[in-house]
């Protein structure tokens, strides 16, 4: 089966051949300059907005000093919010209140947080799930809904609560191995949909045969 077009702005089209308006690939709906989105990433809503980044990280300014980065095949569900790092107060001092917010000449040059978010490949945002300022998710993780990330969440981990905590991995340690080796989020896309049928099976031997030289 050939996978979605990957420069289409809604990927799912409903039997009577209309786009479901709910579902988008990010790479082809946001253009704000401090987020980088991988091909294939999806994210859902009840109620789309018309501006999504603004929906899924509020906090994100042009002109910020932080960045959201999300890898390739992501899946986002709805109310998943993204607290970036420029929504952090300084913690340093005998007040937490931004004084320098309220002054032009002081605000451009006052973030006292800039770390960057990073969500990796084939990451799985359950419904209502927070991600904090700062938070590195591995490949193929899954975040439970209504969690509460901060942190590094591993390669193919699953996490839920609040503050979110690993329950299990999805997969043996050395058969996470195998899958970080092979990368198949970074195949053409010919080969992906050939790899399909191993991908859904969970057939991994199948996937390393097919795996480019």
């Amino acid at each position: 089966m050939p996978l979605p077009d990957p420069k289409q702005r809604h990927p799912i089209i409903l039997p009577d051949g209309t786009p479901h308006a709910g579902t988008v690939l990010l790479s082809e709906t946001i253009s704000h300059p401090n987020f980088s989105v991988g091909a294939y990433s999806y994210a859902s809503a009840f109620d789309p907005p018309q501006d999504w980044a603004s929906r899924l990280a509020p906090y994100l300014f042009p002109g910020a000093r932080e960045r959201v980065v999300i890898g390739r095949f992501c899946q986002i569900a709805d109310s998943v919010r993204i607290i970036t790092a420029s929504a952090n107060h300084a913690q340093d001092g005998l007040s937490c209140y931004p004084f320098p917010v309220f002054d032009p000449s002081q605000m451009a040059g006052f973030q006292p947080d800039t770390r960057d978010t990073v969500i990796g490949n084939d990451v799985w945002i359950g419904y209502g799930a927070m991600i904090l300022p700062g938070a590195r998710i591995g490949d193929g993780a899954i975040i439970g809904a209504g969690a509460v990330v901060r942190g590094s969440v591993p390669p193919y981990a699953i996490v839920t609560g609040n503050p979110a905590s690993v329950i299990r991995h999805r997969f043996p340690k050395p058969q996470i191995a195998r899958l970080l080796s092979l990368k198949w989020w970074d195949w053409p896309a010919e080969l992906i949909a050939r790899a399909e049928p191993a991908i859904l099976s969970g057939d991994l031997d199948m996937l390393e045969g097919l795996a480019p030289d």
